[in-house]
């Protein structure tokens, strides 16, 4: 009986150290195109042609992430200004040395659900994974 318990300790102890470091290579890799996906809309955004991030920018940044396997209907952005502006509006873009800030996040998706293995319990299903960033607006009205 004891051999039997020590087996199946030592499997799960085995299949946790096999398996866990993959998943937390895939989860460091998807915050890191979070953030790469974040500067890059912060650059765009804030430039002097633009001084906004619109919907459609949004919706082109839904479709380079799914690119990459993340799921576009479960991605969450959060644009504000520091001014408190409307910081999607073509209309009225933010003028220079006006905050553009931007939050995308993304949840973990059971993914150190084989953490439960060796005792640690994964984070809840509201726990997300994100990227964010500020830039200053360079828009210029000519």
């Amino acid at each position: 009986m004891k051999q039997l318990l020590v087996f199946v300790l030592f499997a799960a102890l085995l299949c946790w150290l096999m398996f866990s470091p993959i998943y937390k290579h895939v989860l460091v890799i998807r915050q890191a195109l979070l953030q790469q996906e974040v500067d890059y809309m912060l650059e765009i955004g804030a430039s002097g042609k633009y001084g906004y991030i619109d919907s459609w920018m949004v919706e082109q940044s839904r479709s380079r992430l799914a690119g990459y396997g993340f799921s576009p209907s479960v991605l969450e952005y959060e644009i504000y200004s520091t001014s408190g502006a409307d910081s999607g509006d073509p209309t009225s873009p933010l003028p220079r040395g006006t905050g553009l800030q931007l939050r995308i996040a993304y949840p973990y998706e059971n993914l150190l659900d084989i953490d439960r293995l060796i005792g640690l319990s994964p984070p809840s299903e509201h726990a997300r994974i994100s990227g964010r960033g500020m830039k200053m607006s360079e828009y210029v009205p000519d």
